[in-house]
């Protein structure tokens, strides 16, 4: 139900404009404005608080509970009164009702991060925070922050809710290294992984009852590389009862995990097959696989050749970027990266880029500013990885580890990854890698070049009677 509030607005209202009616057309003073009809939403868990301008109804101030039937009455409020465009701030989860019910009517709505529409210090309170974004939203001074398409959204939801299950089953994993360590059971000592074949039905035998070493250690696979007479004494234990319940439950709760997470691979893979339904496959074949390494946590289905549909472009060319990371960093940016005019603008959204702090010409910081971006921790991750490859990236990697430590190293090579991704997202650009020893020359070609720039600046010239010293230093003279 809407209620009316009077308010003791604070902020001036916008500037009249030519369309609205003669009646209201009054002398006002401010900021020029931009979005003639625009309104602002200050987000609440329990009703939302509306303001639209004072020109276009008498009570521009109405606050709506956060039931079903009061948003739809606000966005029949707010095209009754000829509203066009909406702003609200990113409270919470609170927000995505009212965006996608108001988007659905014709609304063109636009989230605002809450760093950026603070308002000055004073009077607080939910009515002069609407108005607030209201006006800032009305003089063109908030920034729309990224959402994707409505199928985009989906198989982003779809992705998070796995990796979430992913969490959850790790968790038991190590609810059932501890129950075998309380039974002296060393099998994770001897085998790489608990959750492999060897282990599993280990596992499950002895949580079905199995007690005999020799009959256990014969659910040995033939690929476990410890031997039988290994995991025959691994397997002497004290198994008590308390224990073995403990570990029957956290199999039972690592079973039912890995079902929920072979539905998401089923629903993922329905939303990627919706998403290629107007795409036509390119005429290009999909390039050879770089690595034929399966990952334990991939998606039960060919994502390369879905991706490779989608994108027009193989991703998983670029190193560091796998199938599934290639399928994340999708479902987070979408296909259309020209919503960042160019790569400096994406990856400073995703808090790659150095910072950027002056007053009075002088650089206060340049650190990187802290993020929960999800595409930047798995590109951070990613840059480890390439970091012990044997190719440009890696190289880069490890001369500024050197230089200036692995964590800043670690960004850097994350925002170059980053670079090569959406260069390939919006343009098409292949990725070839040049090659350590080749990214290596032309580091070394580029010091040469600036020691004879700086020698010269000072009436020197740089001589080397070795030629193959003249890379690497050279005499003065």
């Amino acid at each position: 139900m809407a209620k009316r509030i009077s308010g003791d607005a604070t902020v001036s209202p916008p500037q009249p404009s030519a369309s609205l009616p003669a009646d209201k057309q009054l002398a006002l003073r401010g900021l020029p404005v931009i979005h003639e009809r625009a309104a602002g939403i200050d987000i609440g868990s329990r009703f939302h608080m509306v303001a639209v301008s004072p020109q276009l109804c008498d009570e521009p101030v109405q606050s709506f509970q956060a039931f079903a039937g009061d948003l739809v009455r606000m966005a029949d409020w707010l095209l009754a009164v000829g509203i066009q465009t909406v702003a609200m701030e990113s409270t919470g989860v609170y927000w995505v009702a009212v965006f996608e019910i108001l988007e659905s009517r014709g609304l063109e709505v636009i989230l605002v991060n809450a760093r950026e529409a603070k308002a000055v210090p004073g009077r607080k309170s939910d009515v002069n925070d609407a108005q607030w974004l209201q006006r800032l939203h009305a003089c063109g001074l908030l920034r729309a922050s990224f959402r994707p398409t409505h199928n985009i959204a989906a198989l982003r939801t779809y992705l998070r809710a796995r990796e979430r299950h992913l969490d959850y089953a790790a968790a038991h994993i190590q609810h059932m290294q501890k129950a075998l360590t309380l039974m002296n059971l060393q099998l994770h000592h001897i085998i790489t992984d608990i959750t492999g074949v060897t282990g599993m039905a280990i596992i499950r035998a002895i949580v079905a009852g199995e007690r005999d070493p020799a009959v256990l250690a014969a659910h040995r696979n033939r690929c476990c590389k410890a031997s039988e007479e290994t995991v025959r004494a691994a397997l002497v234990g004290n198994y008590q009862p308390e224990h073995v319940f403990a570990l029957g439950q956290a199999l039972r709760l690592y079973d039912f995990y890995q079902t929920c997470i072979a539905e998401c691979d089923a629903q993922i893979e329905q939303a990627v097959a919706v998403l290629n339904l107007e795409r036509s496959l390119p005429e290009a074949p999909l390039p050879k696989q770089k690595h034929k390494t399966k990952q334990p946590n991939d998606v039960n289905f060919d994502v390369r050749s879905a991706l490779y549909q989608l994108t027009g472009t193989d991703l998983t060319q670029i190193h560091g970027i796998g199938p599934f990371l290639a399928l994340r960093l999708v479902a987070e940016c979408g296909t259309d990266l020209s919503r960042w005019k160019s790569a400096k603008h994406f990856t400073s959204w995703l808090a790659l880029a150095p910072g950027c702090k002056i007053s009075g010409g002088k650089v206060l910081s340049a650190h990187t500013r802290k993020t929960s971006n999800r595409i930047a921790a798995h590109l951070r991750l990613a840059a480890v990885t390439v970091g012990r490859t044997s190719t440009a990236l890696g190289a880069f990697y490890r001369r500024l580890a050197a230089r200036i430590g692995k964590a800043k190293a670690v960004t850097a090579t994350a925002r170059k990854i980053a670079i090569h991704f959406y260069n390939a997202m919006r343009f098409g650009i292949a990725y070839k890698d040049p090659g350590a020893d080749q990214y290596e020359q032309q580091y070394r070609d580029r010091i040469v070049k600036q020691l004879h720039r700086r020698a010269a600046e000072f009436g020197f010239v740089l001589s080397s009677k070795e030629p193959l010293l003249q890379a690497a230093s050279g005499g003065v003279s």
